[in-house]
C-alpha cells in the first residue's frame, strides 16, 4: 500500500510542477516578455525575368547628321562679340555664314540664345525658312517679319521681331548661334516663338551646327 501511495504522490508532484510551469509561461506571454508562436510557412519563391537596360537614344541623336559648319566674319567661336552687334552698340545682327549643305535641304533656321541669362536661356533671334540656296546672312538683317528672299523672322525674348543684340545685366555671357538644316519649309507665320520653331522642326533636322560668342558690357 505504501508503494501505491508514494507513486500517487509522485504523480501529483509532477503534475503540479508542469502546471506551475505552464502558468509562468502564460503570465510571461501576457506581460509581453515573449510570444508563443508557431513556425511560419516559408514564403513561396518567385523567379523574376532578367532585366535588360537599353541605352536611351535622344531624338537629336537620331536626326542629326554631320557636315554643317557655321562661322562669322565678325568673331570666332569662343571669342568676344564686337560691341557693334550688342545693345550698347549699333545692335545690328552680325554676318553669319555656313557650309557643307546636303542635297535634301529645303531650308535653314537660325536661333540665337543667351545661355547665361538669369532666368535661363534667353532668345535673341529666331529666323527660319532661309532658302536652301543661301549660305549666309548679311550684317544688319532688317527687323521685319518676312525678308525679300522669303526668310521669316520670329519673336525674340524681348517680344520683338528680328535680332536683338547681347545685353547681359552683369558678367560675361555665352551667346549660341544654332543653325539647323531642314528637309522642309516650316508652316509658321512671322512672329513665331523659339518654342514654335523647335516644335515644327522635329523630325526634319538633317544637320545642325553652333557658333558661340561671348559678351560682357563695358
Amino acid at each position: 500500500m505504501k508503494n501505491v501511495h508514494e507513486e500517487k504522490r509522485g504523480e501529483r508532484r509532477r503534475f503540479l510542477k508542469y502546471a506551475a510551469s505552464a502558468v509562468v509561461v502564460a503570465a510571461a506571454a501576457a506581460g509581453g516578455y515573449y510570444a508563443l508562436t508557431t513556425p511560419a510557412a516559408p514564403a513561396p519563391t518567385t523567379t523574376l525575368p532578367p532585366i535588360t537596360l537599353t541605352p536611351r537614344i535622344s531624338e537629336r541623336t537620331t536626326e542629326v547628321r554631320v557636315g554643317l559648319m557655321v562661322t562669322s566674319q565678325a568673331f570666332k567661336s569662343g571669342e568676344p562679340i564686337p560691341s557693334k552687334y550688342a545693345c550698347d552698340g549699333e545692335d545690328v545682327s552680325p554676318p553669319i555664314s555656313w557650309s557643307g549643305p546636303h542635297e535634301q535641304i529645303r531650308s535653314y533656321a537660325l536661333i540665337v540664345d543667351d545661355l547665361d541669362a538669369p532666368m535661363g536661356a534667353f532668345t535673341h533671334w529666331v529666323i527660319f525658312n532661309i532658302p536652301a540656296a543661301d549660305s549666309s546672312l548679311q550684317e544688319g538683317v532688317p527687323t521685319v517679319g518676312t525678308l525679300s528672299d522669303g526668310a521669316i523672322q520670329g519673336r525674340n525674348g524681348f517680344g520683338k521681331i528680328g535680332y536683338a543684340g547681347p545685353c547681359p545685366p552683369s558678367g560675361t555671357h555665352r551667346y549660341v548661334f544654332h543653325l539647323y538644316a531642314l528637309d522642309t519649309l516650316l508652316s509658321l507665320q512671322a512672329g513665331a516663338s523659339q518654342g514654335d520653331v523647335l516644335e515644327a522642326m522635329k523630325g526634319h533636322i538633317l544637320a545642325d551646327a553652333e557658333l558661340t560668342g561671348l559678351y560682357s558690357k563695358g
